[in-house]
């Protein structure tokens, strides 16, 4: 893996997007890889301080957006691993009602207990399905194979309640890599895969061997800089061309779910999408890749083309659970 570069790009805010889309691309969030001043990898004393802190904020985020929105929230634990089951209202009901099983995003590290239960409520509204985010363990404490044995456990008590057929499986960023790889490991343990797999701007390749990891490097406003620091966090000393630490290299020769992938123009994992979804369609995957104008890592927080974004994971979700 190659040394972060710090990169200055002067290139113009398009007006080819909304002006909600411009603003944000104006603003600068900034707000993803690893920062002037992270922990190093073995400061878990430091790694635990920032993400209480930055949990915190997630949490109050997400509560803002969705404080007045018509759902329903049932914290419990399934497969011995925390569950929030949250139901927008006016979602599918009943035994055969459709489950979204949601992976969080986060860098591996962040977004656990109410910032879990907080993006959940915003994934749940956006699929308009009953939704099961899953509180997964996370480093420093729990480094992997934690995330993914949780994942698994939990997908396994979904499928005692629910066919794999009204199953559907997503994650961004973090939350797309462990989406992709539990479908891997599900495959290789003997389950049924569910009836479609949805992953945003997902961190796939944790080598960061990808194009985009140089050309957007400067350019995505989320993601700014390398997660070089926090991927080692996460994956220790095990091969980062493990499919279950990078479901890039994976073989989806051997059976896989219909998958939707997006990315943006501006995403430093432009690439990784790019790449997962030649990888798919080589192996004979009904795949889809959606690359939204300008858009960077995780979207616009807000402007229509999320908007836009959500309705075309909806119709993809329904076009497979019709099947």
């Amino acid at each position: 893996m190659t040394e972060p570069v710090e990169v200055v790009r002067r290139i113009p805010i398009p007006t080819s997007v909304s002006p909600q889309a411009q603003q944000f691309l104006a603003a600068g969030l900034g707000v993803g890889g690893d920062q002037a001043g992270s922990p190093k990898a073995d400061d878990l004393d430091g790694w635990r301080a920032l993400i209480a802190v930055a949990n915190e904020g997630l949490a109050a985020m997400f509560d803002a957006i969705t404080a007045d929105m018509p759902l329903s929230v049932e914290e419990t634990t399934r497969g011995g691993v925390p569950v929030f089951v949250i139901t927008p209202d006016g979602a599918p009901d009943g035994p055969d009602a459709p489950t979204f099983f949601n992976v969080h995003g986060g860098a591996f590290y962040l977004g656990g207990g109410d910032a879990c239960c907080g993006m959940g409520k915003q994934n749940a509204l956006d699929v308009q399905l009953r939704t099961w985010a899953v509180d997964y363990r996370m480093p420093p404490d729990h480094p992997y194979p934690a995330a993914l044995d949780d994942c698994i456990a939990a997908y396994r008590a979904l499928l005692e309640v629910q066919t794999p057929d009204r199953i559907v499986v997503g994650g961004g960023s973090a939350g797309g890599n462990l989406a992709a790889a539990l479908m891997l490991r599900a495959r290789d343990e003997g389950l049924p895969l569910p009836a479609a797999l949805v992953l945003l701007t997902p961190e796939v390749d944790l080598t960061e061997s990808g194009d985009s990891f140089a050309t957007m490097l400067g350019l995505d406003v989320v993601l700014t800089a390398s997660l070089a620091e926090s991927i080692a966090l996460y994956a220790g000393d095990h091969d980062l061309t493990d499919p279950y630490l990078s479901p890039l290299f994976g073989d989806f020769t051997r059976g896989y779910p219909p998958t939707m992938l997006q990315a943006g123009t501006r995403d430093l994992f432009l690439s990784n999408a790019v790449r997962m979804h030649r990888s798919l369609r080589s192996a004979g995957i009904d795949a889809e890749l959606h690359v939204f104008e300008a858009m960077p890592h995780g979207g616009f927080f807000g402007a229509p083309e999320d908007a836009e974004l959500a309705a075309e994971v909806r119709r993809f979700i329904a076009a497979h659970l019709d099947r």
